[in-house]
């Protein structure tokens, strides 16, 4: 490919999040998509047909009656791979060996050695993966760093607490794959713990926990679920240096995705870290309180301040899903892989993997 040429994307699976990425993809500037593939080549249609509608491409994409016919496309140069966790290490072993680069879903796989077996794969048949965690390509995340490493606004970091939890409804429960252990064994430990484990190992710069210790508060399955799935879980991750991270997902709980990193100077919150509030901007909050003692006069001041950057929350050529495939599609032009991608993904997967299996257990995970 040249950097004139657009990558041309093909879709695996018709997943409700992939018409994000679709729109993603038509606002990326430097992709297409050229083919959609289900099981089912009725089910293609309609999703071409339903994304045309709201975001349309100039040349429609094919619609496929197989993932192996999407595969084995000479139109095709990457895949986006929505399908359910349990199915994922296949299909993206596979695209792999067909040369084609995958970006994924997350959770990337059912445990760490099956991840391994997918990045390993990636790496022999040099094709980029990545992992569908969008915030990570918000400028945000730019202007949090600066805050952090400035030395004065939060000083020396020693706590980040997290949560990201949605109220699911009856029929959720009753026939969402997530409520099957075959198809996604995490629950909501790997839909939406996934983000606070990620935020934290990108705040301590890819550094693993030494040990953590997850807890099952709650666990449900569907009728035709094998066993039950966390709905609801707490963990607790030891760094060296005396920083701890704490985090909460629930399927049980209303909607909250915020995230709180203390210093010994100040704090910072984000209240949408996941999936930015509507409008035009990305804000982050900064708190320096202050406590005073005058006489009889006991006062607690506030000082906050709000620090954004001009980037909009979704459907734009400036959001975080856009500058994902947009980087994404940058990286592989460039005829090098960015390494540090599947790195990214294999370590969440182990820390996510690790609470669970502490969880299990009832006993602390040490990693290393």
């Amino acid at each position: 490919m040249t950097g004139d040429t657009k990558l041309r994307w093909g879709i695996l699976g018709t997943a409700q999040i992939a018409r994000k990425n679709w729109k993603a993809i038509c606002n990326s500037g430097n992709s297409t998509i050229t083919a959609v593939a289900s099981r089912d080549i009725e089910r293609s249609r309609q999703f071409i047909a339903e994304c045309q509608a709201g975001a349309r491409l100039e040349v429609e994409p094919k619609a496929l009656g197989s993932y192996e016919q999407l595969l084995a496309s000479k139109d095709v140069d990457a895949v986006y791979i929505p399908l359910p966790t349990g199915l994922r290490k296949e299909w993206v072993i596979r695209a792999a060996e067909a040369g084609k680069h995958v970006l994924c879903e997350k959770p990337c796989a059912i445990s760490f050695a099956e991840a391994q077996g997918m990045m390993e794969a990636c790496q022999r048949h040099r094709v980029q993966f990545m992992d569908g965690v969008m915030f990570m390509h918000s400028r945000r995340l730019d202007r949090i760093r600066e805050v952090l490493h400035d030395g004065i606004s939060v000083g020396e970091i020693k706590r980040l607490s997290s949560a990201f939890s949605f109220r699911g409804a009856e029929e959720f429960f009753d026939g969402n794959i997530r409520m099957n252990s075959t198809l996604e064994p995490l629950g909501c430990l790997g839909d939406l713990g996934w983000y606070c484990v990620r935020f934290a190992l990108w705040m301590m710069n890819w550094t693993l926990p030494r040990q953590v210790t997850g807890r099952m508060l709650s666990q449900f399955g569907r009728k035709d679920s094998p066993a039950p799935v966390p709905t609801e879980f707490s963990a607790e991750l030891l760094f060296d240096g005396g920083v701890s991270v704490g985090f909460y997902c629930s399927f049980l709980t209303d909607l909250q995705q915020w995230v709180n990193v203390s210093g010994t100077k100040g704090n910072i919150q984000v209240s949408d870290f996941v999936l930015p509030f509507f409008g035009s901007e990305l804000a982050l909050e900064l708190r320096n309180p202050m406590f005073r003692v005058s006489g009889c006069d006991f006062s607690m001041e506030e000082h906050r301040q709000r620090l954004a950057v001009a980037e909009y929350s979704n459907g734009h050529a400036t959001s975080q899903e856009t500058n994902l495939v947009r980087n994404f599609a940058a990286q592989v032009q460039s005829g090098h892989l960015n390494n540090l991608w599947p790195e990214m993904a294999l370590k969440t997967q182990r820390v996510v993997n690790a609470c669970f299996d502490s969880a299990r257990a009832g006993t602390p995970m040490d990693l290393r």
